[in-house]
């Protein structure tokens, strides 16, 4: 068995010049453009349409999905090495055409939609032009899909959906949602849920009103209220009681694809923070030359390269087994420990910047408020090491025995009946 941790070379030519484009074209849009999502901005489709059209002429566009629609279909391994450079920029994942959630909601409709409704929806969505929201999780129940409230009820050949929704990322600016719904309230906690499109010009979805992440955010994270809307029967994805699966069909990936581009975001948070020490002087010397703020440093590239590692080995893992459940404990590692690692070199960045990191001219303060988003999204950080937990110990088993297996006196004892006769032969020959 052999360890490589070498990038083959030719993917390697492809990996620089995605650096180049995205440092050169992609990361200086997110000083003059909106929301990536927003695709009725003209200047925003001027901008960005002509850099998706050399990303795809490149062979680079949509590269997590497969051949048959469109994409290269690479490994997680590339993915991540893709996505922590794709991760610097708002509009890196936009212009590469892997964005969340378009990219995990094309997979479940690549999955279980039909032919009209891969025509109808997936295809527009792979091409950008249209985005689509995930809407899940509730103002009561959170993402505990056991408590969930909103309800779905077949009637003749329709659905109609009841509930409200909080939290659906970018529902202002999507074509269609796909969301979950109580469908059986009798069955078995996780049979409970279905999965439905529904496009966003249905009577009775209503945005109550859209919120950002802290006091600058964007406000692109809606309040929905679904009154009495009514989707064809033909609209549910997947089997009925089936929404948890179908739901995992997307996070899998989607939780691998998230700790990824966080690696680029720390990363310039740190290279930001080393540039600092070696500009600032303070009491005669640099800030660098500062013993506490060398702990700061050596502590932050120790933490990001120990991630990443955790990153890359995961999704090495998730191409050698070819299933998301089989690598459920790494994943759940990853995301929860992916908000800790921005939140403290975001925050030591901060701190040495002084009064200027906690300003928006630097992207700190903002990084530190997103810190706590991510230890939300896709699942609660306690669910993830719950998760992490469960699944180590099921690789253990406890004693019956009065003390512990590896008790000292107990392992001294074998070793000296073990080795009896050695033992005796030396005590005879002295």
């Amino acid at each position: 068995m052999s360890w490589d941790f070498e990038t083959d070379p030719e993917f390697q030519k492809e990996l620089d010049w995605i650096e180049a484009f995205m440092k050169e074209e992609v990361e200086p849009l997110d000083h003059v453009l909106g929301h990536p999502y927003d695709l009725k901005n003209e200047r925003r489709n001027k901008l960005v349409r002509p850099l998706q059209k050399i990303v795809q002429d490149r062979g680079l566009w949509a590269c997590h999905l497969g051949p048959d629609l469109g994409g290269q279909g690479f490994g997680q391994v590339k993915l991540a090495l893709m996505n922590e450079i794709l991760g610097r920029s708002h509009y890196g994942p936009m212009v590469f055409g892997c964005q969340a959630p378009d990219s995990g909601n094309a997979e479940i409709l690549a999955h279980y939609g039909t032919p009209a409704q891969k025509d109808r929806y997936l295809k527009p969505l792979l091409a950008n032009e249209i985005v689509s929201c995930f809407s899940m999780t509730e103002p009561k129940g959170g993402a505990d899909p056991k408590v969930f409230t909103t309800r779905a009820e077949l009637v003749g050949d329709e659905w109609v959906i009841n509930g409200d929704k909080w939290f659906s990322s970018h529902a202002n600016y999507a074509s269609f949602l796909i969301v979950m719904a109580v469908t059986d309230p009798g069955a078995p906690p996780y049979d409970r849920l279905s999965t439905f499109i529904v496009p966003i010009e249905t009577p009775g979805v209503q945005i109550l009103r859209n919120v950002g992440v802290g006091h600058h955010g964007t406000p692109s994270h809606s309040y929905v209220r679904y009154e009495n809307v009514r989707v064809p029967r033909d609209h549910l994805l997947g089997p009925r009681g089936g929404g948890f699966v179908v739901a995992q069909t997307r996070l899998g990936g989607g939780r691998i694809h998230h700790a990824m581009r966080t690696i680029g975001q720390v990363r310039r948070s740190f290279d930001m923070m080393c540039e600092r020490v070696l500009s600032r002087e303070t009491q005669g010397t640099l800030l660098a030359d500062k013993q506490m703020v060398q702990e700061k440093i050596a502590d932050s590239w120790t933490e990001i390269e120990q991630f990443r590692l955790l990153v890359l080995r995961t999704a090495w893992r998730i191409d050698k087994y070819k299933n998301y459940i089989a690598v459920r404990k790494d994943i759940s590692a990853v995301k929860a420990l992916m908000p800790k690692i921005f939140h403290d070199v975001a925050a030591r960045a901060l701190h040495l910047h002084g009064s200027l990191g906690v300003s928006p001219e630097m992207p700190f303060a903002e990084q530190v408020i997103e810190s706590f988003h991510m230890g939300l999204a896709d699942g609660p950080t306690e669910v993830h090491k719950v998760t992490v937990a469960r699944q180590v110990l099921r690789e253990y088993r406890g004693t019956n025995e009065l003390f512990p297996t590896r008790h000292i006196p107990a392992l001294r004892d074998a070793a000296i009946a073990k080795f009896a006769d050695v033992i005796e032969a030396e005590v005879a020959a002295q």
